[in-house]
């Protein structure tokens, strides 16, 4: 009993003495400049690591986990058409998975010089130019993004990952929301085994479900989900009679009233280009999305302006 109260007054004092320090602090600020860094603590991402809740610390591990599984680049030598695309892009692109590399992870890879932001545009010259990065995962900011702001209660519901890839919108679900059950489906046999291997250890088994299927045989699975989320989902990977096909599947069986639709990019820009029949305006409503809910500086707003909410009608 002794013993347990005074660590007790200890984590007391503690706390007292770190509150006391702080307000020293700001009372030696000059009056004029204590707005502004008033205004600073409150916005700034620079007391992250303090704060960072059991769920962040899980998806991090997890994305450690997964790190430790594949080549920098987190993609496969059996995904051709995908390599093939990123390489003829009209600029130098590569491929950074956002879910397992955030901005200070790269600025780290950068400095031990094993990734690079930008390219030599003339051989042995000092001219260079940005490297353009792409994503075929949505990082941890934006998940919260989505489980947080986009969409609503998930209570009772089933949500479908189409092309769940590495499973981060699986997890994220798990951790960020109440979903009954979250499917992913996903084309490659060795996602479905790591997303497996990380459901089995961090124990999501009674509402994770992977599937190795090709979304085109998942007519009663989207008939019956009350949200699907599509990131990039078929551009990279089908060539354009493969993603006119899937398309028009997917707007064929996701038709629940009122059930939603979570595209990257929008559904105008994904089916712009591919000679398909399907008439959005009978189909969806696109939801307006609040993208000023983080008001820090450091936040890549313009992915989260990638990111579209549609209701289907």
């Amino acid at each position: 009993m002794r013993a347990f109260f005074r660590a007790d007054v200890c984590s007391k004092m503690e706390f007292c003495s770190g509150r006391r320090a702080v307000l020293q602090l700001l009372r030696a600020v000059a009056p004029a400049d204590r707005p502004a860094l008033l205004q600073w603590m409150r916005t700034t991402r620079d007391f992250d690591e303090f704060i960072q809740d059991n769920n962040d610390v899980m998806l991090k591990s997890i994305a450690e986990d997964l790190r430790n599984c594949l080549p920098l680049e987190a993609m496969l030598s059996s995904e051709h058409l995908a390599l093939q695309k990123i390489q003829q892009q009209p600029e130098p692109t590569v491929h950074v998975d956002a879910f397992l590399y955030d901005e200070d992870f790269i600025d780290s890879l950068c400095e031990e010089g094993r990734m690079s932001r930008n390219y030599c545009m003339v051989c042995g010259s000092h001219q260079t130019a940005p490297l353009g990065f792409i994503s075929h995962s949505f990082s941890l900011t934006e998940l919260k993004f989505i489980y947080h702001h986009v969409l609503p209660d998930l209570s009772g519901k089933v949500l479908v990952d189409v092309g769940s890839r590495l499973g981060a919108v699986l997890y994220g679900g798990y951790l960020y929301s109440s979903a009954l059950q979250l499917y992913g489906v996903e084309m490659n046999e060795d996602f479905c085994q790591l997303q497996e291997m990380v459901i089995k250890k961090y124990q999501f088994t009674d509402r994770v479900k992977v599937l190795h299927a090709d979304i085109c045989t998942q007519g009663s699975l989207l008939q019956n989900a009350d949200v699907v989320i599509m990131n990039n989902v078929f551009e990279y990977f089908l060539n354009e009679a493969e993603q006119t096909r899937a398309w028009e599947y997917i707007n064929h069986n996701v038709r629940k009233q009122g059930s939603l639709l979570v595209t990257v990019p929008s559904l105008e820009e994904s089916l712009s280009g591919l000679q398909s029949n399907i008439q959005l305006s009978l189909w969806v409503e696109e939801v307006p999305l609040n993208y000023d809910v983080y008001p820090e500086k450091d936040i890549d707003r313009e992915a989260l302006e990638q990111i579209h909410l549609y209701k289907i009608l």
